[in-house]
């Protein structure tokens, strides 16, 4: 049977209604007098709705003699656009049921465990846990420290492998309202001590296997400041190897407790707590990497983590009956605030892996029946390196989010593999958030061109050697990019709204330089991401470059400031300058260290055994340019970083010697290894 177009729209009369319903925005509309109207309207039309057709359709006709193209991109994104209207109102809904039920993690934890208090949460390795395991575990971790003193607002380091327990304890201490700071376990030195003192922590807990650094820490730089108590712990999975007459790793710092045993014969039961604790508050500090120095302690409050973790919850259309896999290590935003946060807020399960391996990958998701997975784009690519194997459609998975993926391997990744991919745009401290939820190639999210302001996101034009926004000498404000023009990527800053606020970092001052104010009127305020980005005609983002003083490689944005202040000190050097460089058939950019050694002093085995102790892997400058004169300036004294950028390692471009960093030490590099490079026979 034949029906008009508004008999078919009335049979989503059901739908539409639960959606209005649902969702808090609409609640001050009287949906059935609207329906109502609308019916009548369009069975019987009135002379009012005559006229407001034909208004409609003037303004229609208006705007396609305005702009022609761009009134049929507008119709060519609105399904895209109304097809993502269910995720949107989805995440609001949740959102604003968190805000205003005051809404802590741990709450919504606890409706988790008492739904399902036995389901299977957390695999790690061989090893188990139960949300009850995992509820019990944080209250005897909050009430031990609450028995200690430690209240709402002092902070605990967390220094630890992805294991099973991570969520566990610092799931424990936000019930006390004690903060946790996750650190990298890859930082060693003067980096390790800055982000242990740079937020005053009173304790730290960390892996057994970790204690070699935290000894060299001590014994080469001294006491740590506040002098925290030290905490090892020791993960169920090695324990439980330890009963099986395999020997558990033991702390090199004798007079360090074990906090397992301390907390044996603590009761498992909710703390008793006087101060508030709601969804405002802050929950943890995640470690970005400073772009001018070093790690910068991101301030992560409990209404953040709600806004990733529902966020990647509904972009991916997780169920509570999926299983996820999370390769990535959990100090960083993407593995806790994305993975960890969906298994705490819904009981979507989480299979950990203490670290990425890409030969294991798809047997561990046929092991432990993986429907979704994690990634970051170097980890897509080294997945599809690997040779051909049955197993790359004989898994369960269904799709796999995270962000970074490039668009050239995009295609080959999703036809091999047979997955979907929600690629996401974000930072873990940032406003800038958005996602590709319509398969896009190579597209990090959209924002609607006919209603900009769903995502009040824009791209600036700034200069290319200070990397200060372009103003309009007359208005003052700074420009937008034009279409498919590149530019930094801001987000404006609407304060107590989760989506759009930006909470800043411990340090005050690194905060200010990431807030541009009066940029399109006086007295607003928006998040620089530090993100070269270009928008086409349709609405689409592409990610193009890390902009300023950073470089991102191997999944880590790592600062240009903080690599040279430390080979400057190993090297004796003062002409440093450092930067990222392009490696065909990488993500990224590798590190480059330009250094000016006119006397020829440098120790270049004293520079790799320093590079190695005081770097984490991926920070570490894998090539070398030695100049024999002074590092070139600009006419206000600045290192023409550009200029070197440019050269790169090109032998080609240049006649300095460079040297390649192999893992172990510093090779000067001729024509044969340059191309060996190029051509990916060497492994960078």
């Amino acid at each position: 049977m034949w029906h008009s177009p508004f008999q078919s729209f009335f049979r989503l009369h059901s739908e539409v209604e639960y959606i209005f319903n649902c969702t808090e925005t609409f609640k001050i509309m009287d949906f059935n007098q609207i329906w109502v109207w609308f019916q009548n309207f369009a069975v019987v039309p009135s002379n009012w709705g005559y006229l407001l057709l034909g208004v409609i359709g003037v303004w229609i006709l208006y705007k396609f003699i305005r702009n022609p193209r761009r009134f049929l991109c507008i119709l060519r994104t609105i399904p895209r656009d109304f097809g993502v209207l269910p995720t949107l109102l989805c995440l609001k809904r949740d959102l604003r049921k968190f805000q205003n039920g005051n809404y802590t993690i741990f709450k919504a934890f606890d409706h988790v465990v008492k739904r399902d208090p036995k389901k299977t949460l957390i695999y790690f390795e061989d090893f188990k846990m139960t949300t009850e395991e995992v509820q019990q575990l944080s209250y005897r971790v909050a009430n031990y420290f609450k028995s200690l003193g430690f209240k709402k607002g002092d902070t605990v380091g967390i220094f630890m492998d992805n294991c099973a327990e991570y969520a566990a304890l610092w799931l424990g201490l936000s019930r006390i309202g004690v903060v946790s700071a996750l650190i990298n376990y890859n930082l060693r030195l003067k980096p390790l001590k800055h982000c242990i003192e740079a937020v005053n922590c009173k304790a730290v807990i960390f892996s057994a296997d970790l204690s070699d650094a935290l000894k060299e820490l001590m014994e080469t730089l001294g006491a740590l400041a506040g002098d925290p108590t030290l905490y090892y712990f020791v993960d169920g999975s090695q324990v439980s190897r330890a009963t099986s007459e395999i020997q558990s790793p033991k702390c090199s710092l004798s007079f360090v407790p074990d906090l397992n045993q301390l907390l044996q014969n603590v009761h498992a039961a909710p703390p008793l707590v006087s101060e508030s604790l709601g969804f405002n508050d802050r929950a943890m500090f995640i470690f970005t990497s400073g772009t001018t120095g070093l790690p910068k302690a991101a301030s992560i409050k409990h209404s953040r983590l709600f806004l990733m973790g529902t966020s990647c919850y509904y972009v991916s259309s997780l169920g509570r009956e999926d299983v996820m896999y999370t390769s990535l290590p959990l100090y960083h935003g993407s593995g806790t605030m994305f993975g960890t946060g969906i298994t705490l807020i819904y009981g979507t399960s989480q299979v950990i892996r203490k670290k990425f391996s890409a030969s294991s990958f798809w047997s561990d998701c046929i092991k432990y029946k993986v429907t979704a997975a994690q990634y970051i784009g170097e980890t897509c690519r080294y997945i599809l390196a690997q040779p051909p194997s049955s197993l790359d459609k004989a898994h369960t998975v269904r799709v796999m989010f995270g962000n970074g993926l490039r668009s050239e391997i995009w295609g080959s990744f999703v036809t091999r593999f047979g997955v979907k991919i929600r690629e996401c745009y974000g930072s873990t401290e940032g406003n800038c958030g958005m996602a590709n939820m319509d398969d896009k190639l190579g597209a990090v999210g959209f924002v609607p061109i006919w209603a900009p302001n769903v995502l009040p996101l824009r791209l600036i034009k700034v200069d290319e050697e200070t990397g200060e926004p372009i103003r309009d000498p007359k208005t003052g404000f700074v420009y937008k990019c034009g279409q498919d023009e590149p530019g930094e990527l801001v987000g404006r800053i609407i304060k107590k709204n989760p989506m759009t606020d930006f909470e800043g970092y411990a340090d005050k001052s690194s905060t200010g330089g990431k807030i541009l104010e009066n940029a399109f009127r006086k007295g607003d305020s928006w998040f620089r991401s530090g993100d070269v980005l270009v928008q086409d005609e349709l609405g689409y983002f592409f990610f193009r470059d890390r902009k300023g003083d950073t470089f991102r490689w191997k999944g880590e944005n790592c600062s240009t400031a903080e690599v040279e202040s430390i080979i400057s000190t190993i090297s004796g050097l003062k002409g440093t300058t450092v930067f990222g460089v392009e490696v065909p058939g990488t993500d990224g950019r590798a590190g480059m260290a330009v250094m000016s050694d006119p006397e020829n002093s440098l120790d270049l085995h004293q520079l790799a055994i320093g590079v190695i102790k005081s770097l984490p892997s991926y920070a570490r400058p894998l090539f070398l340019r030695i100049l024999t004169t002074e590092i070139e300036m600009t006419g206000t004294y600045k290192l023409k970083k550009n200029e070197y950028q440019k050269s790169g390692f090109n032998l080609n471009l240049i006649q300095d010697k460079v040297y390649f960093f192999n893992g172990k030490q510093y090779l000067q590099m001729d024509k044969q290894m340059h191309e060996d490079i190029i051509s990916g026979k060497i492994r960078v």
